[in-house]
């Protein structure tokens, strides 16, 4: 029998996303990329595994906010920030089953460059984001800001988060998101990350708080 896909070579593999068999290539070609795979797709798994060391390579240093110095002193210091926003990023994905990496980090860096505005030229206005999707990640996040603050206000009668410090935890989300993900087109692999950090985040949803705080390192 022929290939579902390109129907000229030989199907060799059974693609869950399209219920019918398909060939190697079209798999390799097709993955992520005009195929919806799902994340337990022995295919998807071993090519992520097989593709990792390389995640990141082609991205445009830009994209990265090279500027914009993180130590270990201030991932260290700033643990929970950086949890609360990695939660934010999961429930974001639990909210929209359809949203995919490259929506999370479009959407996380344009508050980041926001962030980076508001520092360095104290000039502070809301970027447009590309899509709906984007829009409903930046929103997460801002979201979670406003009860981080708001809670540090609860417990010590003042908020110290400083601009400074969510540009740089904002920045290192997408520095750990573009080193986690394939960059096609529908890859999930960061989203998938996010969520295998909050297993008990379903049962948290309700809660703007992230379950008990670890490090999360790229």
């Amino acid at each position: 029998m022929s290939c579902a896909i390109c129907e000229t070579r030989k199907e060799k593999r059974f693609c869950p996303a399209i219920h019918g068999r398909i060939c190697p290539q079209c798999c390799g070609e097709q993955r992520e990329v005009t195929i919806d795979c799902p994340s337990d797709c022995t295919y998807l798994l071993q090519a992520r595994e097989h593709e990792r060391a390389h995640y990141g390579e082609n991205v445009d240093p830009a994209a990265l906010f090279l500027k914009v110095e993180i130590g270990d002193q201030f991932l260290y210091e700033h643990e929970h920030l950086v949890m609360g926003l990695s939660f934010a990023l999961a429930r974001a994905a639990d909210k929209d089953r359809a949203l995919t990496d490259r929506d999370v980090l479009a959407g996380v860096s344009t508050l980041a460059r926001s962030y980076e505005r508001l520092v360095n030229s104290g000039l502070h206005y809301d970027e447009p984001t590309q899509s709906i999707a984007q829009q409903a990640v930046a929103a997460e996040l801002q979201t979670m800001i406003k009860e981080y603050r708001e809670a540090e206000v609860k417990h010590t009668g003042y908020s110290r988060l400083r601009d400074s410090e969510l540009l740089k935890a904002l920045v290192f989300l997408v520095r750990m998101g573009y080193g986690r993900t394939p960059g096609r087109p529908k890859s999930r692999a960061f989203i998938e990350f996010l969520k295998a950090q909050f297993p008990e985040r379903e049962s948290a949803l309700s809660s703007a708080s992230p379950p008990a705080s670890r490090i999360i390192t790229p």
